[in-house]
């Protein structure tokens, strides 16, 4: 049976397109996932344990505003940058030196739209000076508190492959390796975006911050790492990258809700996919193309009923 011409080329772009999406991704590993649900989608060696490099900063930034929601603590409220949050990073792009003051807020976007490490290990130390230790009797310093913190928040997420050591994610000269997984950061990325705050946070593409040094209020314009924010529905969430990791990338995109009539029932799907990328070598290239076949599968996955196999769920 000889197929209308028609057919044969929009089927053959549609190989085309699929071959791709599926040659372009590279990364060591990746997976997507209806950001409702937790339905994955489609990954790759998901289970693979990997440095993460920055993405460690979306848990560093759930436990700092899980402890504000829990405490009533004040974001605004102005911390010192202690001389401990210099060690080990060589990039300082906003310019903090030891004894600037600077409100818990912006470090948050600090950290997380324009991935500063000394904002990062600042919110560990502030934050974790006013957590309980985790053993009575022993003595860990703020930023041990804080780190122990992040591993509760990552058992109690599931993230069963999962090692925090650091509130930044540098892994250069850091005994024992931090290490993460696709699924894992999955699981912990739809928990960061289901916080209205960290949505904000992660959605700005620039956002100017001031700090105070010995009287003088000195303003910075932080701009986002994340290339693809704004473009396809993308609304965050972070980048990643370091010698160990590779690039890394997390991706989150919405859509408008969709509504389904069954006679006087209607029922409203909201529709957000996420997209986690590690190990890349062009992060942002192939960030938007598995966020291109995410959309294609969610709509497949939609059509045929939304069924999500319990053992297919974050």
């Amino acid at each position: 049976m000889r197929l209308p011409r028609r057919f044969l080329i929009v089927f053959t772009a549609f190989l085309a397109s699929a071959s791709v999406v599926q040659s372009a991704v590279a990364a060591q590993a990746y997976l997507i996932a209806d950001a409702q649900t937790g339905y994955i989608l489609e990954e790759q060696k998901s289970r693979d344990k990997l440095q993460v490099g920055s993405l460690t900063k979306i848990a560093t930034a759930c436990v700092v505003l899980d402890w504000s929601e829990r405490k009533s603590g004040d974001l605004n409220g102005a911390v010192t940058i202690p001389p401990e949050a210099f060690q080990g990073t060589t990039e300082n792009n906003v310019g903090f030196q030891p004894g600037d003051t600077i409100s818990l807020r912006d470090l948050l976007y600090a950290a997380l739209v324009q991935s500063d490490n000394i904002a990062a290990y600042t919110l560990a130390y502030n934050v974790g000076s006013r957590l309980e230790a985790v053993e009575a009797g022993a003595k860990f310093t703020p930023a041990d508190k804080f780190v122990a913190q992040m591993n509760a928040l990552a058992k109690q997420l599931k993230m069963e492959r999962t090692r925090f050591v650091n509130p930044h994610g540098i892994d250069w000269k850091v005994k024992p390796l931090p290490y993460s997984t696709a699924e894992d950061m999955a699981r912990l990325s739809k928990y960061a975006m289901n916080k209205p705050s960290f949505r904000f946070y992660v959605s700005q593409k620039q956002r100017q911050i001031s700090f105070n040094r010995q009287g003088q209020q000195l303003n910075y314009v932080l701009r986002n790492t994340n290339e693809l924010l704004g473009q396809n529905g993308i609304d965050g969430v972070k980048t990643g990258r370091s010698s160990r990791a590779g690039d890394c990338l997390i991706l989150h995109a919405n859509r408008e809700p969709e509504v389904v009539r069954n006679g006087q029932m209607e029922t409203v799907y909201q529709r957000h996919v996420i997209v986690v990328l590690l190990g890349s070598t062009n992060r942002f290239g192939e960030g938007a193309a598995l966020m291109q076949k995410g959309w294609q599968l969610y709509d497949q996955w939609a059509a045929a009923g939304r069924m999500a196999d319990p053992k297919k769920l974050l």
